[in-house]
């Protein structure tokens, strides 16, 4: 019968041990693995931004459904104006400007003369608009028609996408209509097979504070330059 006691307490004793080891390292292992992947979420809702951006500068206003966002990028294009040379001192304080220039190039072009464009010394200098793919404009390589598809796919989900909200009807008190949007990852989503309880603390703490539970780009209530909440 001590004998079964023995035991008894024993395993009680390692039992509890165990439960105070996992109480400290439960909370420590959550917050590295969150560490670890907010850094991949916030790259991705970077470059989102990037394309929200371009989107905006191109249109008007910004892309609520993400894989009408991908078709753009894997689409779309850009102009992008290429630059070689540029006007001297001396060049400048005749009274030489960019938009001169190229005017004096242009016309130039136009007519087959370019004896202006030696005598203002202009022959080395370019400034033309291109078209190139948005996609390589944009990211210059880090991403091709297929991988941009996973640009909207939240990081550690089972291809959980970004999401996404637009605001076309923001007002400031001058009267003026800025479009706005918000990209955001919940915690239930990049979080979501980690430990539940630790989980539920950080929604709840965050929520306490108003804070949206997760990483989000931009905000549909009030213009913030798209900024991350993460920065």
């Amino acid at each position: 019968m001590k004998t079964t006691i023995r035991v008894l307490l024993a395993l009680a004793i390692c039992f509890l041990a165990y439960i105070c080891v996992m109480s400290v390292v439960t909370p420590i292992n959550f917050e590295n693995q969150r560490a670890i992947r907010e850094v991949a979420v916030a790259e991705k809702l970077s470059d989102i931004r990037i394309a929200e951006n371009e989107f905006r500068l191109q249109n008007g206003r910004y892309m609520a459904n993400m894989d009408s966002l991908v078709l753009w990028l894997q689409t779309g294009s850009k102009k992008e104006v290429v630059k070689e040379g540029a006007l001297t001192d001396k060049q400048l304080e005749a009274g030489l400007t960019e938009h001169k220039a190229v005017k004096i190039i242009e016309k130039a072009k136009k007519t087959g003369n370019y004896k202006e464009v030696k005598e203002q010394g202009l022959e080395n200098f370019v400034r033309d608009t291109i078209s190139s793919p948005v996609l390589q404009a944009l990211y210059h390589g880090k991403y091709d028609n297929e991988s941009v598809k996973n640009m909207v796919i939240i990081p550690y989900t089972d291809n959980i996408q970004f999401d996404a909200e637009t605001n076309d009807n923001y007002t400031t008190s001058q009267g003026i209509r800025i479009p706005l949007v918000e990209v955001r990852a919940h915690y239930n989503t990049y979080l979501g097979d980690l430990d539940d309880q630790e989980r539920v603390n950080l929604i709840d703490k965050e929520e306490q504070l108003d804070h949206y539970p997760g990483l989000k780009m931009g905000d549909i209530n009030e213009p913030n330059n798209n900024a991350g909440n993460w920065e």
